[in-house]
């Protein structure tokens, strides 16, 4: 086979938000499922308008990373030299804060072209189940949209190969277009199918639409078809179109077990017929599924699924014995791929370690490498980010308090001590009141009783956004929502936001992630990027991205709060720690948040490891 088969955050203000969970479109009604601002005691005036007058203007401070902008219609200047109001939110505004207009292009999502480039260029094309923000149900969706933008710009040929769901909004697509139309096999009829180009935030994708019932629905998942049937069938219908079109790239970079059929195909089928150059990569974002096959399912998309019912291939472990045996797609991409990334250092050794896919990693442990990931430092900038009331950076972060200010404002939270605005038009930082972001699905991954331990025990602000996929959770959130949600001092939203998480992240002063695992985690990293300051539990991704304050033999690291314990009394420990240096040590705090909004977690600072990896498997 040639080469294959070698050896959600605690706000003391606490926010929980969800821009890694599945996507739900709002409706319109102002009063969610668990916050109706109709009702709420607090309800200042949403005609209220203040002016923040920055510095006099110089040629020094006129640089677009310093100068925030508020939206159409209100004035805000804080780093900005012009001054500008902000027309404040209120709770029973008929439109949330969130949902308001807001500018379409004032980010340049076009990929950077003042990026060095690499000297020796590759052609790689994603296939994939996600991609942000067009088919965004999870991290996923970020990862595969941050790392293409970086290779792109790093001057390599890359394309994203996705599933034309009809959810998929056609208008966040440019210049789309039908470019192929083929067959492609399903269950013994070879089934009409289009390909389509299009851009996305400066990417080419190439949408695959089948004629068949495949990838219809209201959402990515969940619709009314065999989803291992559907992407068995799309994973084929991607090596059939490249060979129709005698597109031979170096790397076909597949991710998680919906394509994880996709290496089988490959060396089994169409590197017999035409397609020789390419070499598969593998990357598994979240060990949790393994993508369970049937034989039979396997037999449909023209592959003998017999073939691949044995421990060395694709067997499912756990099944062995039983009656049917299973077999598991991600372990089959494992064995076939020649290459298999994971989504961080600490998380490729725990999963050497435990899982029943360890055996098989330990087979293949010489290509098996764990890569930090990163975050789009263009989508997520709160010098320029379009949902922000007031732009900020880390050298000016005014703009920030606004933020806060207006997120405690626009859900009727209590108006304490550093959120309030005096009568000269700056912020009151006399009484320091620490709020907690948490941005995550609601899910056991995340550490569900610790976020139910913060609701309860956090005596400040808190806000929580995210949704929860089980209806046991979404009803045991829904309780402590209507528990909390009148009083002055907790927000529980279950619902699903990009713009609302974006000035969360914003208003933050701390981003609590308390996962019981994660493989890398995005919402640390952003949480920095806009100058929240982590609290996390040491595993995974947090573990190589978060260093504690109080470790006196790395000091120079020190960047959030760990915790390494299961238990309330650990997260009690973490907290109790940053809300002390929160309002007994400002100037550190200050320092600390200046510092962790300088880190670079971008994908340009990751993707090279990337690359090191596709030409280390390249035919040249």
């Amino acid at each position: 086979m040639e080469c294959a088969t070698g050896s959600n955050l605690w706000l003391s203000s606490f926010c929980i938000s969800s821009s890694s969970s599945r996507r739900a479109p709002l409706n319109g009604n102002a009063c969610s499922a668990s916050f109706c601002p109709k009702t709420h005691k607090l309800s200042p005036s949403s005609s209220l308008r203040v002016e923040a007058v920055g510095s006099t203007p110089t040629a020094a401070n006129l640089s677009p990373d310093s100068n925030p902008v508020a939206r159409p219609g209100s004035k805000v200047s804080v780093a900005n030299p012009v001054s500008k109001s902000i027309e404040w939110p209120s709770p029973v505004d008929a439109t949330p804060f969130w949902k308001r207009e807001f500018p379409s292009s004032d980010v340049n999502f076009e990929v950077p072209s003042n990026t060095e480039k690499d000297p020796d260029s590759l052609h790689i094309i994603h296939v994939t189940a996600e991609m942000a923000p067009i088919a965004k149900v999870g991290g996923l969706g970020d990862v595969v949209t941050g790392l293409a933008r970086a290779c792109l710009s790093r001057g390599h040929t890359v394309d994203i190969m996705l599933p034309f769901y009809e959810c998929i909004q056609k208008e966040q697509i440019s210049e789309l277009t039908l470019i192929t139309s083929y067959g492609s096999f399903h269950d013994g009829n070879w089934v009409p199918t289009n390909a389509y180009r299009g851009t996305v935030s400066g990417i080419p994708v190439i949408f695959i639409e089948p004629s068949n019932h495949f990838f219809k629905g209201q959402s990515v998942y969940g619709g009314s078809y065999d989803e291992t049937e559907a992407y068995l069938f799309f994973s084929r219908a991607c090596l059939e179109w490249m060979q129709v079109t005698l597109v031979q790239p170096d790397i076909i970079h597949v991710h998680e077990w919906q394509t994880g059929g996709l290496p089988l195909l490959y060396w089994d089928m169409y590197h017999n017929l035409s397609l020789k150059k390419p070499r598969i990569t593998l990357t598994i974002h979240n060990m949790e599924h393994y993508g369970e096959c049937r034989q039979e399912q396997l037999d449909k998309c023209g592959l003998d699924g017999s073939i691949y019912a044995t421990e060395e291939k694709a067997v499912d472990d756990r099944t062995v014995g039983h009656n049917p045996e299973r077999l598991s797609l991600l372990k089959g991409g494992i064995v076939y791929s020649n290459s298999i990334l994971t989504v961080s250092p600490t998380y490729l050794k725990e999963t050497l370690c435990s899982g029943w896919l360890a055996s098989t990693l330990l087979r293949h442990r010489d290509k098996y490498v764990g890569i930090l990931n990163g975050i789009d430092t263009d989508m997520w900038n709160p010098a320029t980010d379009i949902f922000l009331p007031a732009k900020f950076n880390a050298k000016d972060l005014e703009g920030k308090k606004l933020c806060k200010y207006y997120v405690q404002k626009g859900l009727g939270l209590d108006l304490k001590g550093d959120s309030i605005i005096k009568g000269d038009n700056t912020i009151d930082a006399s009484v320091k009141v620490p709020l907690v972001v948490c941005i995550t699905r609601l899910v056991a991954q995340k550490g569900l009783h610790l976020i139910t331990h913060a609701i309860k025990r956090v005596e400040e602000l808190m806000i929580v956004l995210g949704k929860a996929p089980d209806r046991r959770v979404e009803s045991e959130f829904k309780y402590l929502a209507d528990l909390h949600n009148q009083g002055p001092s907790v927000r529980i939203l279950l619902i699903y936001s990009e713009e609302l998480s974006h000035m969360l992240y914003a208003a933050a002063d701390m981003v609590l992630v308390p996962s019981m695992y994660e493989p890398c985690g995005l919402a640390q990293m952003i949480g920095m990027r806009y100058g929240a300051v982590p609290i996390v539990r040491k595993t995974g991704g947090l573990a190589d991205t978060v260093f504690d304050m109080d470790n006196q033999s790395n000091r120079e690291m020190a960047n959030g709060f760990v915790f390494e314990g299961i238990d309330e009394g650990s997260l009690n420990w973490a907290l109790d720690r940053a809300f002390s240096y929160y309002r007994e040590n400002p100037s550190v705090w200050a320092g600390t948040v200046r510092k962790v909004m300088e880190i670079d977690n971008s994908w340009n600072n990751t993707a090279g490891k990337y690359i090191d990896v596709y030409n280390s498997v390249r035919v040249r």
